[in-house]
């Protein structure tokens, strides 16, 4: 496919896109490297007709477009949340299966058994959508994209939220398909940059900046300059978290699990799990899509239905006792993909970071003046006091996750969990808020629960980690099922690698 944009201006949800000139010529393979902004998404959504421009021209040949990208997600998710038939069943609905989704883009039976094989999915066929992890969903949406039968696909940072071992599968499976099929990929991770790219867009805030050869990249400053601003901004908001610490008023330990389990009719998710948290421990949560990494901070945060079947002590209490959801909640800040996924009110920027002091979606009660000056700071941090008044809905995937980030850490909370809180974040975003949990845990500001897939995400100040591994079965009859069939029916446990706090470290953490 060739396609040619000449003075091109397209108005996206916040920033507009801008492409002066750029010619991707037939056969050609693009990389486009987003410092700061949504451009990845917001060229997708143009090209498969979910925009328009509204200044310029767009020239293409003729052939179908498919995108993967954050946003597609989130609308596939919303479309599922609407179809929801729970009230209406005697058990829960789950959302439409993973075959179904993927037939509803080809009625060719072959490609999507292809396409289950080939993208890790056939244990989950007939799992519905609104169960999957982070990494389960973003394969789908890829098969829904390649069932189409695309002859141009666009990838908006394709490796988000996948494990190590499918971001490895992946590489191989673009490097193999990029023979046969035209691609672009967003990336805003250096090290995501497909090998196979010779070609690479520059974009800041939606302005298409320059045209780059390989060689020319990976001498370009654009990443030192970054870091740069990034330093400077994770130092003023840890200023602001450090203005507005509390002290800590629980006792060894925050939060303890007894042979924790999950598990459903039909699946174990996880079993015989002993883990406790202690005062003053950060802790890196890790292990592959799908293992329960998500459904074990649920039983912390108190929103997972099995968390009053297990034995679970947090801030003092037994779990079940008689506390309120509210009374655990207002020690906790969380930042997740669900947790994105239900900020559905149609509320402001503002009144999303607000609505942390009060645990709530949305805005319910008059915040104080002390609050609202604190929320302001917050958006001033981040660059987006301009957006105090636009609507959450109405803002960038990336720019919602930042404010729920600063949503989850305004109420200065005991402990603040963080489940791939990069998901979405252009570059700069991400060594912002990287650099600011560097600093809080450093100093002690909050306790941290931290998840994310990449080695280089990894916080230096966290010490203590929590690692998902497979239980097998041992019958000999479940030796012909899949690996993942096996870990599905038999679950995970998990191997705890603590280091010890030093008593002086140990009470710096609580001193105001």
């Amino acid at each position: 496919m060739d396609i040619q944009f000449a003075g091109l201006i397209a108005q996206g949800k916040v920033d507009a896109l801008q492409i002066e000139h750029w010619h991707i010529q037939h056969q050609q393979s693009w990389g486009i490297f987003v410092t700061e902004g949504d451009s990845g998404s917001l060229i997708g959504d143009l090209l498969c007709g979910e925009i328009e421009y509204q200044q310029g021209s767009l020239l293409r040949t003729d052939g179908r477009i498919a995108q993967v990208s954050l946003e597609e997600q989130q609308r596939l998710l919303e479309r599922e949340l609407n179809n929801d038939d729970t009230d209406f069943l005697d058990r829960i609905d789950t959302g439409s299966r993973v075959e179904a989704l993927i037939q509803e883009q080809s009625n060719d039976y072959q490609l999507t058994e292809k396409l289950l094989t080939e993208l890790d999915l056939l244990h989950l066929r007939n799992s519905g959508f609104r169960v999957l992890s982070t990494g389960e969903t973003r394969r789908v949406i890829l098969a829904r994209a390649l069932a189409s039968d695309p002859d141009f696909l666009v990838l908006d940072n394709p490796f988000t939220g996948l494990d190590t071992a499918h971001r490895q599968t992946l590489a191989l499976y673009l490097h193999k398909l990029s023979q046969s099929l035209q691609m672009l990929v967003c990336f805003s991770r250096e090290e995501d940059l497909p090998e196979w790219i010779e070609h690479i867009a520059l974009f800041e805030r939606g302005k298409l900046d320059s045209i780059l050869d390989k060689r020319r990249w990976d001498s370009h400053p654009v990443i030192k300059q970054i870091k740069q601003q990034a330093d400077q901004q994770s130092e003023e908001m840890l200023s602001l978290v450090r203005r507005h610490t509390y002290l800590s008023p629980f006792d060894d330990p925050l939060f303890s699990l007894t042979d924790g389990h999950v598990a459903y009719t039909d699946k174990t998710i996880f079993t015989a799990v002993d883990w406790e948290i202690k005062k003053g421990e950060h802790w890196q949560i890790s292990g592959p899509n799908g293992c329960g990494k998500s459904t074990l901070l649920g039983l912390i945060f108190g929103d997972h239905p099995q968390c009053y079947s297990n034995n679970i002590q947090i801030f003092g209490r037994q779990r079940g006792s008689g506390e309120t959801i509210w009374e655990i909640k207002k020690h906790i800040g969380m930042v997740s993909s669900a947790l994105h996924l239900q900020y559905r009110v149609n509320c402001c920027a503002l009144d999303v970071i607000l609505s942390g002091f009060y645990d709530s979606i949305g805005i319910y009660q008059q915040p104080t003046k002390d609050e609202i000056n604190i929320a302001r700071d917050w958006l001033k941090i981040l660059h987006m006091q301009d957006y105090a008044k636009t609507s959450f809905k109405q803002l960038e995937y990336g720019q919602q996750r930042l404010l729920l980030i600063a949503r989850a850490i305004v109420k200065r909370p005991t402990l603040l969990i963080l489940d791939e809180p990069y998901q979405g974040l252009d570059y700069l975003g991400r060594r912002l808020v990287k650099n600011a949990l560097e600093l809080i845990a450093r100093e002690q500001l909050c306790q941290l629960l931290y998840v994310s897939h990449y080695h280089a995400d990894k916080l230096d100040s966290i010490k203590n980690y929590l690692d998902f591994v497979p239980i097998h079965p041992s019958s000999s009859s479940s030796s012909e099922k899949s690996s993942h069939q096996q870990q599905s029916l038999c679950g995970y446990t998990v191997k705890i690698t603590r280091q010890k706090i030093p008593f002086n470290q140990h009470k710096k953490c609580f001193e105001v």
